[in-house]
């Protein structure tokens, strides 16, 4: 369609090949691609469901009515209307640390959920841009391609890690030492969550600056939602959430900021917060 949704089949297709390739050396010849093809399809079929379901039961965010949170009502129906796009269900989330993040399959099927630190800290032109920017993610459609990608990921270490026991319990009878199968299983355990994390990154990373750039369209400038960054980013280093790596990205600014990470997680799939800031103080109508 557009260049930005080139480079995310592309992505998407590298993913893919990656678990089908892990899938490969766990079991070799054809039975391997098509066990890798399995994963990756029921993966990608569970994402596209349940991803809303999902995100929304691993943050414990909580639905919220119009008497209970006024404030995100007012603001989402107000943005809603511009963009001529369906109401998303809302949600409040316990972290006490400043962030916020999108799911769901499409606009008719999304939530938006706030943590509860967010809104101790921003004032409403700050949130209203928060929520713009999550907005565009749903009109994009980028929560489903940023949860499939987080599913595939998820997937691919554990299918990495099931090829490194193969090795260890199974390698040398099926001539892995003879071929070297089995070191290159126990090397997959390492480089495909490294190569996974890399291309989520890169997925990831394109569509934030448009979500902001969108974002500010959507509410007529720039400032309130850099301001809101600048706010969040730094809280995020200050106050600890407790996320799987691989759903960082859903997230508006990266919630494992101020955290020690495992391997997998030590790329981060948002753009530098002073670049974004620059790119919204920039931007113009």
């Amino acid at each position: 369609m557009n260049k930005n949704n080139f480079k995310t089949a592309v992505l998407l297709a590298a993913l893919g090949g990656l678990i089908m390739l892990i899938s490969s050396i766990l079991v070799r010849g054809p039975g391997g691609l098509v066990l890798g093809l399995g994963i990756g399809l029921a993966i990608a079929f569970s994402s596209y469901w349940f991803s809303d379901k999902l995100a929304v039961k691993a943050s414990r965010a909580q639905p919220v009515t119009e008497q209970q949170a006024p404030q995100l009502y007012r603001i989402m129906r107000e943005l809603t209307q511009r963009a001529n796009m369906p109401m998303p269900k809302l949600y409040v989330t316990p972290a006490e640390q400043p962030n916020a993040f999108a799911t769901g399959r499409n606009p008719e099927h999304a939530a938006v959920a706030v943590t509860q630190g967010i809104m101790k800290i921003l004032d409403e032109e700050e949130l209203k841009g928060v929520l713009a920017h999550e907005l565009m993610h749903v009109g994009n459609r980028d929560i489903l391609i940023s949860s499939i990608a987080a599913a595939i990921a998820m997937g691919i270490m554990f299918t990495a890690r099931m090829a490194m026991w193969g090795a260890i319990f199974g390698g040398g009878h099926r001539g892995g030492n003879r071929d070297g199968g089995g070191l290159g299983a126990l090397l997959l355990i390492f480089l495909a969550p490294l190569a996974a994390g890399l291309l989520q990154m890169a997925l990831s990373r394109s569509r934030e600056f448009e979500a902001d750039h969108d974002g500010a369209a959507l509410v007529g400038n720039g400032e309130a939602l850099a301001r809101a960054l600048e706010k969040l980013h730094a809280s995020a280093k200050q106050v600890p959430m407790n996320v799987n790596p691989a759903q960082a990205s859903m997230y508006i600014v990266n919630p494992l900021t101020g955290r020690k990470v495992n391997f997998a997680g030590l790329f981060s799939t948002h753009p530098p917060a002073e670049e974004r800031v620059r790119r919204l103080r920039d931007w113009r109508p």
